[in-house]
């Protein structure tokens, strides 16, 4: 990575501090609708097309607190109507070694608020606020209508991937890097034990 880039700690929480209500409201494609429709500028840049968060980034409706199998597709293939009008600043690829994702963050929505997590060591999740909730509602964001104050997007991990080595890269306070390492065959990264066993 260069010089103006940061390493971003990957979270993995234990059974204890896991939040059972966390993303447990779905945004449903007509409430999506109505919420981009407000004209606010804000959501906009968080949300609309060609952002990681966007729940149209894949061409069709796809809520983004739900995990999705990204590198199981090629990105040249789901974003292709995205990148000929260069209205995107995503990508995900896998080497031999590991699967890496790169995106642009929703410029002035708090990039340094960007939280990453491996959920089981099977769901990587890359969150963060872009308004802030008031103190009187003393409930957490992520548990109610989360669209009106941050953004999520959930990626199935493939099998061989090794969550554990994860590192994560913000450049310029807009760019994030993920990259997973991909386990030598014949391992399993959840249990760390050979498969043959």
């Amino acid at each position: 990575m260069t010089s103006s880039s940061m390493k971003i700690e990957v979270h993995h929480p234990t059974e204890d501090q896991k939040n059972p209500e966390k993303w447990c409201v779905l945004l449903g494609e007509d409430v999506f609708k109505k919420f981009i429709c407000q004209g606010n500028p804000t959501v906009h840049k968080v949300f609309g097309d060609g952002s990681l968060f966007s729940p149209l980034l894949f061409g069709k409706f796809f809520d983004p607190s739900d995990a999705f199998p990204l590198w199981e597709f090629e990105s040249d293939i789901l974003l292709s109507h995205l990148r000929s009008t260069g209205q995107t600043t995503v990508d995900w690829l896998q080497t031999d070694q590991a699967y890496v994702l790169k995106a642009e963050l929703p410029g002035g929505v708090g990039k340094n608020q960007v939280q990453v997590l491996v959920e089981n060591g099977k769901i990587v999740e890359i969150s963060g606020q872009w308004k802030q909730i008031k103190e009187s509602m003393k409930k957490d964001w992520r548990s109610g209508h989360w669209w009106e104050f941050g953004y999520v997007r959930r990626l199935e991990l493939p099998e061989d991937a090794d969550w554990r080595k994860m590192e994560v890269f913000l450049s310029h306070d807009i760019l994030v890097e993920i990259r997973i390492p991909k386990n030598p065959s014949g391992t399993d990264a959840s249990h760390g034990n050979s498969a043959a066993a």
